[in-house]
């Protein structure tokens, strides 16, 4: 009876660093509910070997900093380590991570302004008793993971979600940030409000001030939502508007290789009969040159560049190349939705690599540029290869990277330095650079 009474005064009584060590295994439920949280909405795959190991490691941290980093530092480790787990663990992207840690803040922030002012009304207690005696915190933990429980499974049942990929415009991507800023600000001011005047203020108000902040959200995810989609369908119509362009080439070639048909046949004829195998040779591969500029345009489709962005690149510099005369022949061994490197700084690279191809081949007789994507899985590598037909045989392949120096006239030699500063930035990536008496040849290497 004596230990029951022990431990009922341990519990009762108002001590911060008991409290701290007696909670601290709800840790691990707070971090598995966040985890749900986040990828519920996010509607994220993952194997139960990364919901433990996420738990596990998250949860040990954040108690080990609880309890020996004082505020506001233990914070910032806890969320610094979330972001590298996140980031490497995962493979989350920067919004994707920015996402993952605010909804779950938001979500708690939603229900501690619903439970703080009725809980402590209801135990008439002080927000210092509260929250450093044992069994009110306890208690006021396991209230707070049920609601929470709860609105996972909500989530869950009306399949809540937020679509998130590095896809979106400037636009789009500001106002997402800007919108998850404001979340923030808010759920931080109203819960200082809360935590500091909750003495002062009716529990009718702190219902009416749930509601008003559980429509802010709610609003706010559905405006996302919508924007999200619609970001998404205005790039899907591009996506359409580019196949439709590369479709128009592809049928004027298929028309007028058909309108020649007849010709071709007699031509080939012609050459049978009079048994010139020579000549025939000769035209068999001028046919073949123009086969080969036939296959280079049905390449063009979305369903083998699976990503709408680099779709839309690579046929604007095919038009620009058709518009100058300049061939580009294609291979494609490629996921491009699996890409191991960011998606802008990639495009960034493809782009200013293909203008520069475009603009060397152009003044040669030769008008050619030969563009390759292949992945080896065994060696970890993806390749992009840009290799072009080119005059300035002198060309030095170290200097043109310098900042100001470029081999054409008019220009300010940025693009190639804007190439290096990203290689040079990313540890995965590499760019070599050669020429032949033929072609000039830019290969991006990206490991992982």
């Amino acid at each position: 009876m004596e230990i029951l009474n022990n431990i009922w005064n341990a519990l009762s009584t108002e001590n911060e660093m008991i409290t701290k060590i007696i909670t601290t295994p709800l840790s691990f439920i707070e971090v598995y509910l966040t985890f749900k949280l986040f990828t519920t909405i996010l509607k994220t795959n993952y194997t139960k070997k990364q919901l433990y190991f996420y738990v596990s490691s998250v949860a040990i941290l954040s108690i080990v900093c609880n309890l020996f980093i004082p505020e506001p530092y233990n914070v910032f480790i806890n969320h610094i380590f979330i972001f590298l787990l996140l980031r490497k663990y995962l493979r989350y992207n920067t919004i994707q991570i920015i996402s993952a840690i605010i909804i779950p803040f938001s979500i708690f922030g939603l229900v501690n302004s619903l439970l703080l002012n009725p809980f402590f009304w209801i135990f008439n207690i002080s927000y210092e008793s509260g929250f450093n005696t044992p069994i009110y915190r306890i208690t006021y933990l396991l209230l707070a993971y049920i609601i929470v429980f709860f609105i996972v499974i909500l989530f869950k049942h009306l399949k809540l979600k937020i679509n998130i990929n590095t896809n979106y415009d400037k636009k789009t991507f500001s106002t997402i940030i800007l919108n998850l800023i404001l979340g923030i600000l808010t759920l931080i001011i109203q819960t200082f409000i809360t935590v500091y005047y909750y003495s002062s203020i009716p529990i009718i108000f702190t219902l009416f001030n749930f509601g008003l902040l559980f429509a802010y959200f709610f609003f706010s995810f559905y405006s996302l939502t919508k924007a999200m989609k619609l970001d998404i369908a205005t790039r899907d119509l591009e996506n359409a508007e580019s196949y439709n362009n590369s479709l128009t080439v592809l049928y004027d070639n298929v028309r007028g290789f058909k309108h020649d048909f007849d010709n071709m046949l007699n031509i080939i004829g012609g050459y049978i009969e009079v048994n010139d195998i020579e000549g025939l040779k000769e035209y068999y591969n001028s046919l073949r040159k123009d086969s080969d500029k036939l296959r280079s345009v049905q390449m063009l489709n979305p369903n083998i560049i699976n990503n709408p962005g680099i779709y839309n690149l690579i046929v604007s510099k095919y038009k620009k190349a058709k518009d100058l005369e300049v061939t580009i022949n294609f291979e494609f061994f490629f996921d491009f939705e699996n890409l191991k490197m960011p998606i802008y700084e990639f495009s960034r690279i493809l782009g200013i690599l293909l203008d520069n191809a475009i603009e060397a081949a152009k003044e040669c007789d030769e008008k050619e540029i030969n563009l390759i994507f292949r992945e080896s899985r065994k060696q970890h590598v993806q390749i992009i290869i840009i290799e072009n037909t080119y005059l300035n045989k002198d060309i030095d392949t170290k200097k043109i990277f310098e900042k100001g120096i470029s081999g054409k006239e008019n220009h300010t030699g940025i693009g190639l330095w804007e190439v290096n500063k990203i290689v040079m930035n990313n540890n995965n990536i590499v760019l070599k650079t050669s020429k032949n008496e033929k072609y000039f040849k830019q290969e991006l290497q990206i490991y992982f």
